[in-house]
């Protein structure tokens, strides 16, 4: 009995081949480029358990793509800049507030009157009216606008520490102020607590915790109830849960008024005219310079958000503390009456 001879080949087989070696070469290529981009989220997420700041990029380049930029997110913020925070001059949220009055402010700043606005509080604790905050560190709202909140307590306290911290890569990455050192690599949960202090008031502050890597994320105020780390917050939390006001975030009381938004909408030197929005491709350095300069339009407009902040707990305090008896704060507290 003879070998048996192999078949010989012919066009079709050929064609058999040449499809198996493509595909087999698509499947290569897939599985580096999922490789590749899971390499590089590693890479961002496992940041947070580095110190503060350790390999990550000190600043943004322009035209960032979606995901690309995680810099010096939850370091503490140094003395000069935190001092731009504490230490700005009464004088800036005075001319701020003429701005605001004039109308020559670009940038919508919501100073609601009191006819419009939501009556829910005060809310005391240990003696002090309390300002309370419930936001998301994944919100790009609540990343503008903590620029402002900021501002507006540290005229009747100060904070010993903040931490530079972004929206989510999803909602514009644009840089913000964490209150607290947030883990923003958790599938879910809340953040409570900051470092604040003043005689006059009380700070309480919950940001939903998500991956910064995804998009926008942010639970019912069931959620920030169920969370709550002790008898503090929990009542607080509830509080706020029982006002049936809450629409998103960031959701505030300051003095006896609920902001059911960004009291501010202030997203850089230039009206956004697209989805792209002019403080994404900032540094946290840009922000705190033109903060202390105060000689632009994202100045003016932070400063005159917090002075509408400052304006609802002077109602509260009896305008007791000095920022409230500045002439164009008075005649702002006498506009939202």
């Amino acid at each position: 009995m003879q070998e048996a001879k192999a078949p010989g080949f012919r066009i079709f087989d050929y064609a058999v081949i040449t499809i198996v070696v493509l595909l087999a070469i698509v499947i290569v290529f897939q599985t580096y480029q999922i490789s590749h981009i899971n390499s590089e989220v590693s890479a961002l997420l496992s940041a947070k358990s580095a110190p503060h700041g350790a390999n990550n990029p000190t600043t943004s380049s322009t035209n960032n793509s979606f995901g690309s930029r995680l810099a010096n997110i939850d370091k503490p913020l140094n003395a000069s800049d935190l001092s731009v925070i504490n230490n700005a001059p009464d004088s800036y949220f005075e001319t701020a507030a003429q701005k605001l009055l004039n109308g020559s402010l670009t940038d919508e700043i919501l100073a609601v009157p009191a006819n419009q606005s939501v009556h829910a509080g005060p809310y005391i604790y240990g003696g002090k009216p309390t300002v309370i905050y419930i936001g998301a560190i994944s919100c790009v709202f609540c990343g503008e606008n903590r620029w402002a909140m900021a501002l507006a307590l540290s005229r009747f306290g100060n904070f010993s520490q903040l931490y530079e911290g972004y929206s989510s890569f999803g909602d514009h990455n644009l840089p913000t102020l964490y209150w607290a050192d947030d883990n923003y690599t958790t599938q879910e949960g809340v953040g409570f607590g900051n470092s604040y202090s003043s005689k006059y008031i009380n700070f309480l502050s919950a940001d939903y915790l998500s991956p910064i890597v995804q998009g926008f994320e942010v639970q019912p105020l069931s959620y920030f109830v169920s969370q709550a780390p002790n008898e503090t917050y929990l009542k607080a939390m509830s509080f706020m849960n029982s006002t049936n006001q809450f629409q998103g975030t960031p959701f505030t009381l300051w003095g006896n008024t609920l902001v059911t938004g960004a009291d501010g909408v202030v997203f850089g030197n230039s009206t956004p005219t697209s989805t792209t929005l002019p403080l994404t491709y900032e540094t946290h350095a840009q922000v705190f310079s033109q903060l202390k300069n105060f000689n632009d339009q994202f100045s003016w407009g932070e400063y005159a958000a917090a002075d509408v902040y400052i304006a609802y707990t002077c109602q509260q305090l009896n305008d007791t503390a000095p920022i409230c008896q500045l002439p164009a704060m008075k005649q702002l507290i006498s506009f939202i009456g």
